[in-house]
């Protein structure tokens, strides 16, 4: 059994089912967890402020059961090769592990990170704890990439019984001195205190991802199909930043469905188990066009007309909630709050931003990149491709949301508008997702002056939404 080896963590951050840690302790002696910061090295997606936010308090966490287990979290700067190298010859490690990530940029990197440590004669070794299989694996019957994802499901069938999940390791043997720097000199957390609404909203961390989603599959799980569209209410399992830092992976939720259910293919269970696939197919289209954070996958969409007269304007006020459109603006102001929105409050936003107000769709990922606790290269390029209608899989183009439809059906009293949009309380559930169709008697009576305490609407919702046909059938004539 070799000496010591570097555990290089990334967006693995747990003990539990972690592969490439219970293999660098079945083959070492001693294991020197290491995080080495290089967001420099992810360009052009440099972590955005909510995923700084969490990646300071996840690491925090991970340090504490490390610590509970005779261990810690040792902390280097990048370049990640020479911060590698010199850990190593530092600790007299001759084994580097760690668990794949699958963005363009971290691929490129590490295969020259891997190629270099091991002319340098250090074992490397890399593992997968991301997804719940490769995203290359995968093929059609004619060897090609999936782009719908109905024939990607049924590819992918999982077996309905638990997967195997990976023990926690309980006690590290002690692990070589290493003076790295301190957690706080990465100064990931903002300088002027916004967060606010992420402390109230989320708990980073290991043990909070477990917590969160056992108690998702207990009480949630049975009714996430009818209750997932409803914004007002908590019927989603919340679990998607834990995911993306890897605080828990899929093979521990699959298995907490089965051991709940007794299986993961029950009624109740698949259309939660549904989505999990939805993101392998995500970092599946990723690996294969990874192109697309930037490039239509439909590349009739590079020359599409998008809107130039009044762009900054109208995406200022998408960005801060005051495009006069109540749905919108609530979920813009949540986000903004918490570091997350609502999926089906997703779908809406990206729709109005891309087909009424035809402002790129860029624009939009790049805004969810900042914002977003749950910021994940891989599904929102897919989220705001199949939304704008270029994507894989993507919804046609004609299919325009209609906020104030999606709002009267799916927060009817106005519930979830009216937390996010307090001006807009006292007005009756039948105007409060229009509120410009109100009469003056019923705007006085709540309190509301349109284009004073709340705004006119931005755009004409029939009106922009026949543009936007028009711009669409341009690109399908040509």
């Amino acid at each position: 059994m070799s000496d010591t080896a570097i555990l290089w963590l990334r967006r693995d951050l747990r003990l539990t089912d972690n592969p490439a840690l219970v293999s660098a302790m079945t083959s070492c002696e001693r294991v020197v967890p290491l995080y080495i910061h290089a967001p420099e090295e992810e360009s052009p997606w440099l972590p955005g402020g909510a995923s700084r936010w969490w990646l300071h308090h996840s690491l925090d966490a991970l340090d504490g059961s490390l610590r509970e287990r005779g261990s810690r979290l040792a902390i280097a700067r990048g370049p990640t090769l020479d911060a590698l190298l010199h850990v190593a010859d530092t600790t007299g490690a001759t084994r580097i592990l760690w668990n794949r990530l699958y963005d363009p940029a971290t691929r490129e990197r590490d295969t020259r990170v891997k190629a270099a440590l091991r002319a340098k004669g250090l074992h490397c070794e890399s593992h997968n704890s991301l997804l719940l299989r490769e995203p290359w694996e995968p093929r059609t019957g004619t060897g090609g990439p999936y782009r719908v994802y109905s024939a990607f499901w049924r590819k992918c069938g999982l077996d309905p019984a638990a997967p195997k999940v990976l023990e926690t390791p309980n006690r590290f043997r002690p692990t070589p001195d290493f003076q790295g720097i301190t957690l706080s000199k990465l100064a990931l957390l903002p300088r002027i205190p916004w967060d606010q609404g992420l402390t109230e909203r989320w708990q980073p961390g290991e043990a909070a991802a477990l917590a969160r989603a056992q108690e998702f599959v207990r009480a949630g799980l049975a009714t996430y199909g009818q209750r997932r569209d409803l914004p007002a209410i908590a019927g989603t399992s919340g679990v998607s930043p834990h995911l993306h830092f890897g605080e828990i992976g899929p093979r521990q939720l699959l298995a907490l469905i089965a051991a709940h259910h007794g299986t993961i293919d029950s009624p109740d269970a698949e259309p939660y188990v549904r989505e999990l696939v939805w993101r392998e197919f995500a970092y599946h289209l990723l690996y294969q066009f990874p192109a697309t954070p930037e490039e239509p996958l439909d590349r009739r969409f590079a020359r599409f007309p998008w809107r130039t007269d009044n762009a900054d304007a109208l995406l200022d006020a998408w960005q801060q909630g005051r495009t006069g459109v109540p749905l919108v603006d609530a979920g813009m102001r949540e986000l903004w709050h918490t570091g997350w929105m609502h999926n089906r409050v997703r779908m809406v936003v990206a729709s109005f931003l891309t087909k009424n107000l035809r402002l790129p769709w860029q624009l939009g990922a790049r805004w969810f990149w900042d914002t977003l606790v749950d910021a994940d290269l891989a599904s929102n390029t897919l989220g705001w491709q199949w939304t704008a209608g270029c994507g894989a899989d993507a919804a046609p183009y004609f299919r325009v949301f209609n906020p104030v439809r999606q709002g009267e059906r799916f927060d009817a009293q106005g519930s979830y508008v009216k937390r996010w949009c307090p001006e807009l309380t006292r007005l009756p559930a039948n105007f409060v997702h229009q509120p410009w169709s109100a009469p003056t008697t019923v705007l006085a009576a709540a309190g509301l002056d349109l284009g004073g305490n709340y705004p006119h609407p931005v755009v004409d919702l029939a009106a922009s939404r026949q543009e936007a046909l028009a711009a669409f059938e341009r690109i399908k004539m040509r």
